[in-house]
């Protein structure tokens, strides 16, 4: 085999023995937390049609899209996103049914960005969505849901910050600012680019209040009195109602016992379009992204023929990953397998003890002893049985059993 085909292309790789096990207990922990919340398993195609991420849904730029034909000659994209997928099976599968609906999710996502930006191509998310619920308590149990769901993957030092797209959307109403130039605005903003956002505003001659108002939206941040002055700040009814939206979210959330671990931020935007109200993202340090991130969009479901509010959240697993190990917090998973070295004549023994411990759920892996001491032939006894225990620890097995052509069984307990 020629040495370029056992790398992998940029932005994706390999993930395998201790490594992975943490990453399934991982998703093991943030599973049952979302479980415990009651929302239900639901698993979407990894590809889908070009249509359902397209410019008019608000997702993914169509330029970071991996996207490809079938043989009908349909364009389709690996998902950049898991909501759109989301919306699209509430439409298809509950059109008519008119209480809330929670899905949960975990699966891999695809995004074409630039190599030079140093981020993952593929990355695997655990997700929720609570759809046709409106209410201040849907965006409470979401984002109360992402605090108990990073607490219980171990994740200790983190904030939740919380913003409201109405708000900066309401002061860009009022200002006059057509879509093109408020997107414009939103993209500098949420990237904390104030120079970038003033060069805007000043080649669009906008009225220097409202300059002003904008450009104060960045420095609206921390803890709930943040609320107090973003609502000083402006006059308009569609953005003081997005204060007031907030500050009922905060008794929500305080409700829940969750406080500590929020924080407000009325610059917080994201480059989903789609979302309509409360957007939310969770920060730790050891990463520069966060690790999960999430908001409202009632008007996304109407695209796929269903009018229904909804809110959601994904975690990056593995961002979070990163995290644990960075803040020296990595889950350690238990060892419990038990590997059999058996030489000639001892084969059937071995299978029969494997098998019962197989029957009382213990992992059992048999290797023949002149396989594993191949790379020791020449070795002392002593030396094999080293082979062995680096083996067996490198496996997670608690144990390793020896039985010898002449009888018997020795065994030994890793510490």
């Amino acid at each position: 085999m020629s040495k370029p085909l056992v790398h992998t292309p940029e932005g994706v790789r390999d993930i395998y023995g201790e490594e992975y096990l943490r990453k399934l207990l991982v998703e093991e922990k943030l599973h049952h937390t979302l479980r415990s919340f009651g929302y239900q398993d639901i698993q979407t195609p990894t590809f889908e049609f070009f249509d359902v991420f397209s410019r008019e849904i608000g997702t993914t730029p169509s330029r970071e899209l991996y996207k490809f034909f079938d043989k009908e000659g349909n364009t389709l994209v690996l998902r950049p996103d898991f909501t759109p997928s989301m919306a699209r099976c509430a439409a298809k599968y509950f059109m008519d049914e008119k209480l809330p609906i929670r899905f949960s999710y975990l699966g891999n996502t695809f995004t074409n960005t630039s190599s030079l930006q140093g981020k993952l191509k593929e990355v695997t998310q655990l997700g929720a969505e609570l759809i046709q619920e409106p209410s201040v308590q849907a965006d409470g149990e979401m984002i109360a849901m992402v605090v108990e769901a990073l607490k219980a993957s171990g994740l200790e030092d983190f904030q939740v910050s919380i913003g409201e797209v109405e708000y900066f959307k309401g002061i860009c109403s009022q200002a006059g600012l057509d879509e093109e130039t408020e997107n414009e605005l939103r993209d500098f903003i949420s990237s904390k680019n104030f120079f970038g956002a003033q060069e805007l505003l000043e080649q669009k001659a906008v009225r220097r209040d409202y300059c002003e108002i904008l450009l104060k939206v960045n420095d609206l941040f921390g803890s709930a009195e943040a609320l107090q002055q973003a609502r000083k700040l402006v006059n308009n009814e569609r953005s003081l109602q997005a204060v007031e939206r907030l500050e009922e979210l905060y008794q929500v959330l305080c409700e829940y016992g969750v406080e500590k671990y929020v924080s407000f931020d009325l610059g917080l935007l994201s480059k989903y379009r789609y979302y309509t109200g409360v957007i939310f993202k969770a920060y730790t340090y050891g990463v520069g992204d966060a690790v999960a991130k999430g908001g409202r969009y009632n008007s996304l479901l109407k695209y796929f023929g269903k009018d229904a509010p909804a809110i959601g959240f994904v975690i990056v697993v593995d961002d979070l990953l990163e995290a644990l190990s960075r803040q020296k917090r990595k889950p350690q998973p238990a060892a419990e397998g038990i590997l059999i070295i058996y030489e000639e004549g001892r084969f059937r023994d071995a299978l029969e003890k494997a098998a019962a411990l197989r029957a009382d759920g213990v992992p059992t892996e048999l290797i023949p002893a002149s396989v594993a001491s191949r790379t020791a032939q020449d070795s002392a006894f002593a030396d094999r049985i080293r082979i062995y225990r680096e083996k067996a620890r490198a496996h997670m097995q608690k144990a390793f059993y020896y039985l010898p052509s002449e009888g018997g069984c020795a065994e030994e307990i890793l510490d």
